[in-house]
């Protein structure tokens, strides 16, 4: 009689190893089974607090605890960074004004007209395939706005920073303070999209407080690295943040039992800046010893944060280094748009391997995977 033995693993599935190094998003790989298991021992431990269509409970202490971090009064859950972009934009424009972004932004290229056809503002996109715009450029933007024969000012400013569209660019900070202020003294108000702000400081050692400081509002992300399956925090003033709830409620944004999400958030985010911040420096050596193998070449942005263009030599098959390298449970992927390119993204998995292992597995699998 045949025994009947388990398959093998998928590659999705072996990335969900304790020991995979995933050279690719900005948190650890997360499955429902894994936030259930995370989930079931916060309610051993401590006991998960519930919300009442997302007022209260666990979703209080998130709040809390993000407006803490970024230096801020006050904050407000919202279940996508999309509302949370969007809702800052509406309150700080009003209706008949214009918002300065990034022609590379998600606020201006992935959320559908939004904030012009539901908020009735228009959005000025700026740094057309760059990761920034320039002060001259704003100030540009901010005159050809007022000059007109019907006044449209300029009512918000916002800056994504690290640039998703951009590898992960971001704005140099003096850039971003020259910009920030010449905004506060003309009675422009500033968003920070921080989606991926602990991306930025781990790479240029400011703190998110300290980028928040320059802003009216910021808005992080709660799943991207905190291991939520969805949600985002939107901090400001108090004043701000007052009444934000109502606004969320008539977007279809008050979700109940946001708890779950909030639980797994507040539980993620205790220790992510010092481990995100070893997982950077780590990386910064392994790619010296990278750099030494023959075939390839890890180089970097010129305003980088966490992810670094990898570049294979002509005689190198892509794909089947690729494969090779998972057989050690270490993953990357070519960009999607482009499959001739492969970029490593740096996350907090670098630190399951010794910095000896990955460079073993990418030299075993460079010897196979060249022609």
């Amino acid at each position: 009689m045949a025994t009947l033995t388990a398959p093998y693993p998928t590659a999705e599935e072996s990335t969900m190893s304790p020991q995979a190094v995933v050279f690719r998003g900005d948190g650890e790989p997360k499955s429902p089974e894994l936030m259930v298991r995370r989930l079931a021992q916060i309610a051993d431990r401590t006991g998960i607090e519930a919300d009442n269509y997302s007022l209260g409970g666990v979703v209080e202490s998130v709040e809390r605890r993000v407006a803490e971090i970024m230096g801020k009064e006050a904050a407000v859950f919202m279940p996508t960074g999309t509302l949370a972009n969007h809702l800052a934009i509406r309150n700080q424009c009003g209706r008949g004004q214009r918002a300065i972004v990034q022609e590379q932004s998600h606020i201006y290229h992935d959320i559908g007209d939004c904030v012009q056809r539901l908020s009735s503002v228009n959005l000025i996109p700026l740094a057309h395939e760059r990761p920034y715009f320039t002060l001259d450029e704003v100030k540009s933007a901010v005159e050809t706005a007022v000059g007109g024969r019907v006044l449209t000012p300029v009512g918000a400013l916002v800056i994504e920073s690290p640039v998703r569209r951009q590898h992960g660019q971001i704005m140099p900070f003096d850039v971003m303070r020259q910009i920030t202020k010449y905004c506060a003294s003309n009675d422009i108000r500033t968003h920070l999209d921080g989606a991926r702000l602990f991306m930025m400081s781990a790479t240029t050692g400011i703190s998110p407080a300290e980028y928040a400081s320059l802003f009216d509002t910021v808005y992080v992300s709660l799943y991207k690295y905190f291991g939520a399956p969805f949600g985002a925090i939107l901090a400001g003033t108090e004043e701000f943040c007052r009444d934000l709830y109502h606004d969320r409620r008539m977007f279809g944004g008050g979700l109940s039992s946001a708890s779950l999400a909030a639980a797994l958030a507040l539980e993620g985010m205790e220790g992510f800046e010092e481990r995100f911040a070893e997982a950077m420096s780590k990386a910064e050596a392994l790619f010296v010893e990278l750099n030494e193998l023959r075939g390839i070449s890890v180089k970097a942005y010129e305003h980088g944060s966490n992810i670094f263009p990898l570049a294979l030599d002509e005689d190198v098959d892509a794909e089947r280094l690729i494969e090779e390298l998972s057989n050690h449970l270490v993953f990357i992927n070519a960009d999607e748009e482009d499959a001739t390119k492969v970029h490593l993204t740096v996350n907090t998995t670098i630190l399951r391997q010794s910095n000896a292992d990955i460079t073993r597995a990418f030299e075993a699998a460079l010897n196979i995977a060249r022609s």
